[in-house]
């Protein structure tokens, strides 16, 4: 063997092992040459030939058997303390097909997760698992895992051409192995690296990616056919934000599975959005700073174990959104960060790279590879685990390149703007091909700017998302939910302002965990007054949320008035709900609330059908200051009104004229009252319909005389 070749293999830095390892025609027979590591013998075993090979030092054994032709052989290598029989990972040719290497050299490849990573497989009529990775700048890559004791020497890859992928078949090796990647950088050193593509991990603090493959049989098919029949904007969305690792502290995805579905039914949220679930090192990130993007985190169990408690939700009606961080990636060595020994996933500029607020990297969404990385992985959790929305991070950081920069820390882009066009790019191809190829899938933009088009197609020049959080309404609203009832009139457009811009895009009302943690306290924490005013307003208030234009998005704990912040380390306070506590029934109370919102928001078509456009809406009185009210109509597509009215003063109002439409001329019925006793309040309700009377009022030429409750939201729906 070339000196130059034995010592290539031996540093891990040989490019094509195959054309060394392996067995070829030679003069006078076949060479099978063999890198077994601490072996004290290799025999070579084919039909009608067992020879053992020579021992050539290091690792190496050669010989060459009497025979024209390469036969179909295997290997026979004694240990100190064992012997085993192997096929010769280096007699099969690549399990890689051309095609796949065009698809990931132009960034296309859809299914990039079929194509990279490791996967089981029978490949030249024998099983073993495929391994793949992209590393263009390694002067060598190995394998190293459980089934090598982690010691790579003897099973190099082999580099695919100008694709920068590696590739390695190896016989005999199954689901549940452990293994990663060893990098030879092109400095020469070596860096031991997880798999990118891993679909499974090892429980953090654990590091190493698991072979593995989907076994679970799906029962979802009635829930998948229809969920796109109608556009999302124009359906009942309510949604109901899970950290799964805390909703129920210690409980796999299989016993969530008996759990959540039936909770989230029984308030009757339409759908659940699970926290990140791909696989992250640190808990205390709650998932935000993902280190195996392809993996759902092994904390909870397996990704069949996940793909379980989907179908569960599934079948129990309710849809199932992922958040989904493609902005940012931590600085783990053993992950995303300098893959190959240079920067490859991240930015080669380091003022791009460093994301300034998180100590992070930044996604190099203007390298094809990457932006494939990315595309297909958004769409690898909708297919592979059937996910039926995708919320996506961190929108805006992505979107500036002078995003928490000062000047002189970055570079406008090529018009002198300040817009980050890769991001820009990156973000209508995922939406576009999320949309394509999964119907009836959503994706959401946590978007904190004003950014133009967030939610308007890509082929009119918006970036595609379906839907956008509304964080302005979330920050004008609860500014003035936290002023005492005396000072709201101060503020009253902090609650108005949000129907100035209603219809510029498709929103989400988010009460978020980012709301209730760090200092700003838990959403009835937040309200003023006692604890009876400050439970009538968190009701009050979620009774404005839920009749406002744009969807409802509540985090865990909320629906039931916990008052302390949320921690990742115990969950909700799930103690407030116990009988034997003497205040249990407070709680219970708003509990049943936005189990009553939610019935009747879904019953309702007014509250939902039309709420990305203007005829949806209409004040009745939007400038009662003084009184802290706010009224208003939503309407359906046939023209059926509801009436809303919030009034947010600890004082009950009697006879309150209120301006309605002629509809209702039987009368107008309370639908829900969020005073009533049911829910902890005070119950000053209306009980009879109110007659609508030829009194004009608010420009309309009939009103009715109402009741207002203290710190209440009714409802109001023609007889």
């Amino acid at each position: 063997m070339d000196p130059a070749d034995r010592g290539r293999l031996l540093a891990g830095d040989h490019h094509d092992p195959h054309a060394v390892l392996g067995a070829r025609p030679v003069p006078g027979g076949v060479l099978v040459r063999a890198l077994r590591p601490f072996a004290r013998s290799v025999t070579v075993l084919a039909e009608g030939v067992r020879a053992e090979l020579h021992d050539d030092g290091d690792g190496f054994f050669s010989g060459v058997l009497p025979v024209k032709e390469v036969p179909v052989y295997r290997l026979r290598v004694a240990y100190d303390d064992n012997t085993i029989e192997v096929d010769d990972p280096y007699r099969f040719l690549p399990a890689l097909g051309e095609l796949d290497l065009y698809l990931i050299g132009e960034g296309r490849h859809e299914e990039l997760w079929r194509a990279l990573g490791s996967e089981p497989m029978v490949h030249q009529g024998v099983a073993g698992t495929r391994f793949t990775v992209w590393a263009p700048n390694a002067r060598g890559v190995r394998v190293t895992g459980d089934f090598t004791y982690w010691d790579g020497t003897g099973t190099p890859m082999r580099s695919l051409g100008s694709s920068g992928v590696w590739e390695l078949f190896l016989p005999g090796i199954g689901e549940g192995a452990l293994y990663k990647f060893d990098i030879c950088r092109p400095d020469g050193s070596h860096t031991v690296r997880a798999d990118p593509m891993a679909r499974r991990t090892e429980v953090p603090p654990a590091t190493a990616s698991i072979v593995t493959a989907a076994h679970h049989e799906w029962r979802d098919a009635d829930w998948m056919a229809h969920r796109g029949d109608r556009p999302v904007h124009e359906a009942p969305f309510s949604v109901y934000e899970v950290h799964l690792a805390s909703w129920r502290p210690g409980l796999t995805y299989r016993q969530l599975a008996e759990q959540l579905p039936s909770y989230v039914k029984d308030l009757g949220f339409t759908h659940v959005e699970l926290m990140p679930v791909s696989e992250h090192p640190f808990g205390g990130s709650w998932g935000y700073q993902v280190t195996g993007f392809y993996a759902p985190t092994s904390r909870m169990g397996t990704p069949d174990d996940f793909r379980f408690l989907v179908d569960a939700l599934h079948r129990a009606g309710i849809g199932v959104i992922m958040d989904w961080v493609p902005a940012h990636f931590p600085r783990d060595d053993w992950a995303l960060a300098e893959f190959d020994g240079r920067p490859l996933y991240e930015h080669a500029d380091p003022q791009r790279a460093a994301h300034p607020d998180w100590g992070t990297l930044e996604f190099d969404y203007g390298r094809t590879e990457v932006r494939n990385f990315l595309v297909a992985n958004a769409t690898y959790w909708c297919e592979e685990f059937h996910i039926d929305g995708l919320r996506v991070d961190a929108v805006a950081s992505m979107l500036y390149l002078d995003y928490s920069r000062e000047d002189g820390q970055w570079s406008p882009n090529e018009f002198g703007g300040r817009e980050n066009l890769d991001a820009v790019a990156f973000l209508q191809e995922m939406n576009a091909t999320v949309y394509r190829r999964n119907p009836g899938v959503v994706t959401i933009a946590e978007e904190s700017t004003a950014w133009d088009g967030v939610t308007r197609p890509t082929d009119s020049g918006g970036l595609g998302f379906g839907l956008k959080w509304n964080m302005g309404w979330m920050h004008d609203s609860l500014v003035y939910m936290s002023k005492e009832p005396v000072h709201r009139k101060y503020h009253h457009n902090e609650m108005t302002f949000s129907m100035v811009y209603a219809y510029s895009e498709n929103y989400v009302l988010p009460i978020s965990h980012d709301e209730v943690v760090h200092g700003k306290q838990a959403l009835v924490a937040k309200m003023p007054g006692d604890w009876w005013q400050q439970r009538a307003n968190h009701r009050a208030y979620l009774g404005f949320m839920w009749a406002h234009p744009g969807k409802q998005l509540l985090f865990m704990g909320q629906e039931f008035a916990q008052g302390a912040e949320w921690s990742e380390g115990h969950g909700p306070d799930w103690w407030l709900l116990d009988p034997t506590y003497d205040a249990s029934g407070d709680h219970r109370g708003v509990r049943t609330l936005v189990g009553d919102l939610n019935a009747v928001y879904g019953a309702v078509p007014a509250l939902w059908q039309r709420d990305t456009v203007p005829e949806g809406f209409s004040w009745v009185d939007g400038g009662a200051a003084e009184d802290n009210v706010f009224a208003f109509l939503r309407y359906d597509a046939d023209g059926s009104p509801l009436l809303a009215v919030s009034h947010f003063s600890p004082v009950v109002r009697h006879d309150y004229r209120l301006g309605v439409p002629e509809t209702g001329t039987e009368g107008w019925v309370e639908v829900l009252n969020t005073d009533a006793e049911r829910y902890g309040g005070s119950g000053v309700t209306n009980e009879e319909p109110l007659k609508a009377e030829a009194v004009p009022a608010h420009g309309r030429p009939a009103s009715i005389s109402l009741t207002l409750p203290p710190l209440a939201t009714v409802w109001f729906r023609p007889a």
